[in-house]
């Protein structure tokens, strides 16, 4: 029995996916919910298992493409008697090959080969497969490297075997490659990165960005955090940080000023019921934004859990599409990594972004009716960026000060 594969879909409004990577090729043996595809929309990187045991007999669709959800992307024979050459067709190639750039013959160059020392014919190795490109892109293997590299696929391409195979020779190598690797390295952008460069310039191009900055006092949530750290800890087995701190006055803040909730839709204002707050995480290979949805209905424990959770899915790539969509609003805290201060984009559609600097001591005055002293204070620099489209300026700085209160104000003894 064959079983169809199709495109998953990976959220109510994710249409199409990319594929990004198959584990496996045509004619291996597959386990059912074992993972054998790697796919990306333009929210999330999805790992996907398989719904069927059996043969991988056909693959339909090549790295780099993009297919609508529901489409057939590969077939699995489920018989069984099924034997790995029970294919299909044979199309073992097809993920590679097939896209191939056409050309005119080229004349042979014959280049060395670094293992064995031989030559080979290069005429048609003008195309590296996203596979290959991206082992040669985390190996620092230069596109001059790359072709040096001995290929055993048709027409002597390289396949992922080969360059493995390479890396583990050059490992044990004592020949220098400084010669190899003098060239500069040309590789293509990891699908994350593209996404996040279309968005960004997207909202440059769509929102009037404005700024303001402010200086907050953190010194008592600082030392209430001290004070409560690991009895929190072992309450909760997750650590007390100040994000929810942060959200926490930005949630009371927008009920004051709701417009910087709302989104333009051309001339028309979208005035959100909910408060859906976007929380920049910081990845290895980019970015993500997961939501805390209806913070208004959240509770300040319930932001504790909710901003854990979503930081720990997001860094462990187990969010779902949907939990990446919908924020009515954006924090991006760039002070964790002893940034002082910054002016991030605006996360699209929103009209506003809090940018949240490092918290650092500091010598200030302190204001009483006795007089003026001088103390040592754990300052903070926020920066609000807003769409002047929407937002004028006097709404934008009313707006960072009613956070810069509530942050100074907050009933930290009624928190829990």
């Amino acid at each position: 029995m064959l079983v169809d594969i199709i495109m998953p879909k990976m959220g109510e409004s994710i249409t199409e996916g990319t594929i990004i990577e198959w584990r496996k090729k045509i004619g291996d043996t597959v386990e059912k919910d074992e993972i054998f595809l790697e796919i990306g929309t333009d929210k999330v990187d999805s790992e996907i298992p398989s719904p069927a045991a059996g043969i991988l007999v056909e693959i339909l669709a090549k790295p780099n493409d993009v297919i609508d959800v529901g489409k057939v992307i590969a077939r699995i024979n489920t018989e069984a008697d099924a034997q790995p050459g029970d294919t299909i067709t044979d199309n073992s190639d097809a993920i590679d090959e097939s896209t191939e750039t056409k050309e005119a013959p080229k004349p042979d160059i014959k280049k060395p080969s670094i293992t064995p020392k031989k030559k080979i014919d290069n005429s048609s190795r003008s195309f590296f497969t996203p596979v290959v490109m991206k082992i040669a892109s985390e190996n620092n293997i230069s596109m001059n490297e790359l072709e040096l590299v001995q290929g055993s696929g048709r027409s002597g391409r390289v396949t992922k075997k080969d360059i493995l195979l390479y890396l583990e020779n050059r490992k044990e190598s004592t020949e220098p490659a400084n010669e190899l690797t003098m060239s500069d390295n040309i590789v293509e952008m990891e699908y994350m990165r593209k996404r996040i460069a279309d968005h960004m310039r997207a909202s440059l191009d769509t929102a009037a960005h404005v700024y303001v900055m402010t200086e907050v006092d953190m010194t008592d949530i600082v030392n209430y955090v001290n004070q409560n750290e690991t009895s929190f800890l072992d309450k909760e087995s997750f650590k007390l940080t100040y994000t929810p701190f942060i959200v926490n006055a930005v949630v009371k803040a927008i009920i004051q000023f709701p417009l910087m909730n709302s989104s333009l839709d051309g001339n028309e204002i979208i005035q959100r019921k909910n408060i859906n707050i976007g929380i920049a995480v910081s990845l290895d290979d980019g970015l993500m934004v997961p939501v805390i949805e209806k913070c208004e209905e959240v509770n300040f424990l319930g932001l504790c859990r909710r901003v854990n959770d979503l930081t720990v899915r997001a860094r462990s790539k187990n969010l779902q599409p949907d939990e990446l969509q919908g924020s009515t609003f954006s924090i991006s805290n760039f002070g964790v990594f002893n940034v002082t201060m910054g002016t991030p984009i605006i996360n699209q559609p929103n009209v506003g972004i809090l940018g949240v600097g490092a918290i650092k001591k500091q010598p200030v005055v302190i204001e009483s009716e006795l007089g003026d002293t001088i103390g040592i204070r754990s300052r903070m620099i926020l920066s609000l960026g807003f769409d002047h489209r929407l937002i004028d300026g006097a709404g934008g700085s009313q707006f960072i000060e009613k956070i810069r209160l509530e942050i100074e104000n907050m009933d930290l003894m009624d928190l829990f």
